[in-house]
């Protein structure tokens, strides 16, 4: 709901920072709730897609470049603009798996070890553009192996499955 509440404008409308109100190929780009604002450093901002129907990675298609492209794009104008912050300086990804089923994209400074940043979660979105326009479908039948901590309720189902 607070995705919605963003997205709908009822709650933390003053926090975004940028907005393409297209309802296929549109988002909002708003800081990360565990960035204080107040240095560039640990810089930490969200876009989130305008689309209820993504979820996660899994569900996009090369049908969604246009969306993804935009977010890349101008998602990183955004911030130049906003923190003076280069696209270059930048790193862009989706996690798989989300913390919250609603497609988002993580921006955050280069250097800033954000949580979930790492390769066993973290899909760089210029990867996801090109693995998209190579195959359609890329998401849907590629394996993707991801981290879990072994307080996660997702790691007890499989537990409990026999899956791990």
């Amino acid at each position: 709901q607070w995705v919605y509440n963003i997205l709908e404008k009822k709650a933390e409308a003053e926090r975004i920072i940028y907005e393409n109100p297209d309802p296929q190929h549109g988002f909002v780009l708003v800081p990360d709730l565990k960035w204080n604002q107040s240095q560039l450093d640990d810089l930490y901002l969200i876009a989130l897609v305008h689309r209820r129907d993504l979820k996660s990675l899994r569900d996009l298609t090369a049908e969604h470049l246009p969306l993804l492209q935009n977010i890349l794009r101008e998602g990183k104008e955004a911030v130049a603009q906003r923190y003076g912050v280069a696209g270059s300086r930048l790193r862009v990804y989706l996690h798989y798996q989300p913390s919250y089923y609603h497609l988002h994209v993580h921006f955050t400074a280069l250097g800033y070890e954000a949580p979930g940043c790492a390769v066993e979660r973290a899909h760089l979105l210029a990867d996801v553009i090109d693995n998209l326009a190579r195959d359609a479908r890329y998401y849907q039948s590629r394996a993707l192996s991801f981290a879990l901590r072994a307080d996660e309720p997702l790691l007890r189902k499989f537990q409990e499955a026999g899956r791990v």
